[in-house]
Formats: C-alpha cells, sequence, structure tokens
C-alpha cells in the first residue's frame, strides 16, 4: 500500500482482534526481505546496503522483484546479487506491485517476511525490533513510521509536507503517535504463515495494496500493530510532477478503499477534495461574478503558508520557500484523484474481492 492511504491512528472497532499464538519462530529467525522496484537506480544499492547492515543475528535473504524499467535498476540490481549471495532477483513484467510483492513472496523461504520499497533504508535495528514485536504481541504484522528525508531543497520540502499534520492530517506512521493496534502499517513485517495464509497481495489493487491485505489480516481475527520504534527512512518524489503523479494516484486508490469498504471513510479524506472544490469555485466565481470569491483560494494560500512555517523550522531557506507548493501539490493532486477515481475501477476491484481466510481454513480452496 501506499504511504498516503494508511492511518493506523484510524478509529478501531469495539472487539480488538486476538493476537496470534506464541510464534513458531525462534528467538533470531531467518528472516526474508522483499522488494518490488521500478526505475529506482538511484537509491536501490542503499536501500540493500541497509538491509544487509541489519543487527538481526539470524539469517536473512534479500528477494528483489524486477519491474521493467528504463533506467539502470536491472543492472545494479545483478552486480548486487553478484556480489552477495544473500540478494536474488525474481522476474516481475507487468511492473505492478503487487504482483512483484507475490512473486517475491513466492521465490523467498523464511518464516518472517520483511517489505522494503527501493526508495526505503531502514534503521540499523529495524528488522531485530520488528521481530521483538511480533513475539511480544502475537501480532501477524508490524509496521512504524515513514520518515521522510530529503537530498535537495525541493524534497527537503516534501519531507517535511509529508511529517506535518497540515500536510496529511493525523497519520500516525507519519507524525508518530504511541504503540497500538492499527488498521493497516507502513511496509510492513509479517509472519509468513498468515501472508500465505490470505494467499498473498490482491494484484488488482494497484495501489492501497498493504490496506486490502491488512483488511484481510484482520478480517481473519488477527492483530496489526503499530510502533514508533520502527522506522524507515524514505527518500520523496524529486519533482513537482513526480509528487503530483503519485497524490493523485493516492486519492485515486483511496477513492476505490471507500467504495471497496464503505466503513473506511472518515473526514481527513474529504479534506483535499473539497479544498479543490473550494478554491476552484472561488476562482471562478472571482473571474465571473465577484472578486469577492477570491478570498477563498487566497485564504488557502494563507493557510499552507502559515501552516509551513513550523514544518519548515530548521531548514535551509530554500526548502522552507518550497513547502507551499509542496503542500498545495499533494492536497490538490489528491482532491483530483480522489474526485475523478471512476467507478469502473472500484467495479472492477470489487469483483476480485477475496475473503479471508481463517486459521484452520484451506486457502488453496478459496484462492
Amino acid at each position: 500500500m501506499n504511504a498516503a492511504d494508511q492511518d493506523p491512528a484510524a478509529p478501531r472497532p469495539a472487539q480488538q482482534p486476538a493476537p496470534l499464538p506464541a510464534p513458531h519462530f525462534s528467538a533470531a529467525p531467518a528472516v526474508s526481505v522483499i522488494m518490488p522496484v521500478l526505475d529506482e537506480e538511484r537509491h536501490l544499492r542503499d536501500s540493500v546496503r541497509h538491509i544487509l547492515a541489519q543487527d538481526h543475528p539470524g539469517e536473512l535473504e534479500v528477494v528483489i522483484a524486477l519491474g521493467p524499467s528504463k533506467d539502470r535498476t536491472d543492472e545494479i540490481a545483478a552486480e548486487l546479487a553478484a556480489a552477495d549471495p544473500r540478494v536474488r532477483t525474481v522476474p516481475n513484467p507487468t511492473g505492478r506491485t503487487p504482483a512483484a510483492l507475490n512473486a517475491a513472496i513466492a521465490a523467498s523461504r523464511h518464516p518472517v517476511v520483511v517489505r522494503v520499497d527501493g526508495h526505503g533504508m531502514l534503521s540499523p535495528n529495524y528488522i531485530a525490533t520488528a521481530v521483538r514485536l511480533l513475539a511480544e504481541t502475537g501480532a501477524a504484522n508490524v509496521g512504524g513510521i515513514m520518515h521522510a528525508e530529503g537530498e535537495n531543497d525541493w524534497e527537503r520540502a516534501v519531507a517535511a509536507a509529508m511529517t506535518s499534520k497540515i500536510g496529511v492530517g493525523n497519520a500516525a506512521f507519519h507524525t508518530g503517535g504511541a504503540a497500538a493496534p492499527a488498521d493497516t502499517v507502513y511496509l510492513g513485517v509479517f509472519r509468513r504463515e498468515v501472508l500465505e495464509r490470505q494467499r498473498g497481495y490482491n494484484v488488482e489493487f494497484i495501489r492501497a495494496q498493504d490496506w486490502e491485505l491488512n483488511y484481510r489480516i484482520r478480517e481473519a481475527g488477527h492483530l496489526i500493530w503499530f510502533s514508533p520504534e520502527l522506522r524507515v527512512s524514505y527518500r520523496p518524489r524529486p519533482s513537482v510532477r513526480a509528487l503530483a503523479k503519485q497524490y493523485k494516484d493516492y486519492g485515486r486508490w483511496r477513492r476505490v478503499v471507500t467504495r471497496y469498504h464503505r466503513g473506511s471513510v472518515n473526514l481527513r479524506y474529504l479534506a483535499a477534495p473539497v479544498a479543490l472544490l473550494a478554491n476552484v469555485a472561488g476562482l471562478v466565481v472571482g473571474a465571473a461574478v465577484t472578486p469577492w470569491a477570491l478570498l477563498v483560494p487566497a485564504a488557502y494560500v494563507a493557510a499552507i503558508t502559515a501552516g509551513s512555517l513550523p514544518a519548515g523550522r530548521g531548514l535551509p531557506v530554500g526548502a522552507r520557500l518550497r513547502i507551499p507548493l509542496a503542500l498545495a501539490t499533494m492536497h490538490m493532486c489528491w482532491g483530483y484523484g480522489f474526485l475523478t477515481s471512476p467507478r469502473s475501477l472500484a467495479r472492477r476491484v470489487i469483483a476480485s474481492r477475496r475473503p479471508a481466510v481463517r486459521d484452520g481454513e484451506d486457502a488453496r480452496v478459496q484462492a
């Protein structure tokens, strides 16, 4: 699932899912890291380096699922595999993230499965901490904070926007929060037995695939756990155009999720579409009827400018000046994607619905 579609701080159902029985793995179980990659030449080498440097004492393997990249991603992945026997690659000709994840899961073999994206950098104790949390909580999946970090002024501005409440609301995986049960988490560290029982990811969810899988895991009676102890550094999109596409897709797929599961909508998801409609209406009415209507978009610009001040504290001037543009891009493109998401997409996804498989049921029968 993509980051903007995840909200560990969402209200919980009255009855919490039950934790799994005591784990079937040792204190230092073998771990499989699965990576869906496409056009990741800029960050793939560093991402894998952070994985291989983990302080987890158990056996480790990295399975990279290669989409049809247009850059040097495949070449870099081949070099990484040649340099370290723990790294392997598998093809993902569709380029779709859920298909890549399923291919990597099928090619991996260890009892704990860690998802990492090609532009994510694990903190040194991430895997060891996740394994401990799986044992302590009895959860089927644990995840933590998506810590956005930029390498230039634009990326630093996006990172600041993504970690501020004016940018993403109260999503704990962005802004932090107490450890607690969650509806879904960023990336995820899973027990393989649960992943296999649920038959992996639904390939129709081009985005929001994490949310859908975690929804099935919770339906099956298992626990999803958010902890701020888990931290992954994330590299933001490198341009306004790339950020705009990312957030348009987030909004488009959030609308699919609300149609797939109507109980998942909340006021936070409606804020960006309402802001977009209000700004467009203000501009149109201001140009055609009365200039007083221009106060609406002016108020929005003033709000994001004011909100960027605390978000940009400690950053270079160039980054601080770009935060309002990053915020506006995120809000407006998310809202546009949400409002224009076609019903036909939701119908196709709903038709692919997979029932949750509970313990004791044969997943193969329902596949």
